[in-house]
């Protein structure tokens, strides 16, 4: 595996959209006992389901510490490919690599700088040295070149790409201090085109309401296909989500894509609001420097934060009227996909969902 040292775009590669042809899927395991109640044990069991259910679809490599790698090969199917990759904690999307593809059919990472969601400023966790090396020993695991941006801060799940030249991000996110202060947006606007080869970027304003990772949009947003989205909604209009969707839907419905397409918006309802219980703040071990879950605090839960496999789309259950309303709407925008509900409660209390805890690598 080499350091590329020039840009994506000029070496004519582009990251595809997720519904593009995978050629396997990363997770990494959960264990953490400040984030994850019970020192990871309900998490793992929620895991081990999301691996099996994409494992149906392309290929789960699952990334385990060494002091967990015995208890993880025992719980996962045979069929999922079992690494040790040392990590901070298991949210893969936004620390491992972010893969770019030419129409030679060749793929490289790129390798963003991780500093678990904000750094000194508001970031989640101290230290986060491990999770910014997952990235390139993703790489190394998969046998491919990677650019590295030793200088510019950014996580997987704060970007959604149609594979066409159209970027949708949150100024939530891409704009907060603890990311890039020292850039305009002009100028990380400019790192993504480099990076990602696109020639358009939608901002969004805000991603969901309380996303503890400033408002990633892949909590809020989604790219069903070029020109077709879906969007995290609500007709609660005292739900201060109605608000933050209803601004998004606006953007969207106003904006234009790098083809020049009008983008055709379907509305994932999000569920009743999801609380913390006492049991589960309970079973969570208070750490300085961590984030604590406190009985009563809301939740980021949206169906939009759903994986999107190469035959399937597995998306999160919250045991909510919704569940159902979100598996049909699912269903129109996937016919050709299986659509696969698992229930996700216990990742949501980690502080992401399905799509945060998935890094697909593209064919």
């Amino acid at each position: 595996m080499k350091t590329i040292d020039s840009l994506p775009k000029q070496d004519g590669f582009r990251m595809p959209g997720e519904f593009e042809e995978h050629r396997g899927c990363y997770i990494i395991w959960p264990e953490r006992p400040d984030n994850w109640r019970l020192g990871g044990k309900p998490a793992q069991t929620t895991f081990v389901k999301v691996a099996t259910a994409i494992a149906e679809f392309e290929p789960v490599t699952v990334a385990v510490s060494p002091g967990q790698y015995s208890n993880a090969r025992q719980m996962l199917p045979d069929e999922v490919r079992v690494i040790e990759i040392d990590n901070d904690d298991a949210w893969v999307r936004d620390c491992g690599p972010t893969y770019v593809v030419n129409d030679r059919g060749e793929i490289r990472g790129v390798d963003w700088t991780f500093n678990a969601w904000g750094g000194l400023v508001d970031g989640l966790y101290f230290p986060w040295d491990k999770d910014n090396q997952v990235a390139q020993k993703i790489c190394e695991v998969e046998r491919t070149d990677r650019y590295c941006l030793d200088d510019f801060v950014l996580e997987g799940g704060s970007i959604h790409v149609d594979g066409e030249g159209t970027l949708v991000v949150t100024e939530e996110c891409l704009l907060s201090p603890g990311r890039n202060p020292q850039l305009s947006k002009e100028q990380i606007e400019k790192i993504l085109m480099e990076y990602l080869n696109v020639e358009k970027v939608i901002w969004l304003k805000r991603g969901i309401y309380l996303d503890e990772t400033n408002g990633h949009v892949d909590n809020i947003f989604n790219f069903v296909s070029p020109g077709v989205v879906a969007l995290a909604w609500t007709d609660d209009e005292n739900d201060p989500q109605y608000e933050i969707s209803k601004e998004c839907y606006n953007i969207l419905a106003a904006a234009t894509d790098a083809k020049g397409r009008k983008l055709e918006i379907h509305k994932l309802y999000v569920p009743s609001p999801v609380l913390i219980t006492k049991e589960e703040s309970q079973g969570v071990d208070a750490v300085d420097g961590t984030l604590p879950r406190i009985v009563g605090d809301r939740l980021a839960a949206s169906y939009v934060n759903y994986y999107t496999a190469n035959g399937g789309v597995i998306f999160p259950l919250f045991d909510d009227p919704m569940d159902k309303k979100a598996e049909e709407t699912l269903k129109v925008l996937y016919p050709d996909r299986k659509i696969v509900g698992i229930p996700a409660r216990e990742i949501i209390l980690g502080g992401g969902n399905i799509h945060c805890i998935t890094q697909q690598v593209p064919k």
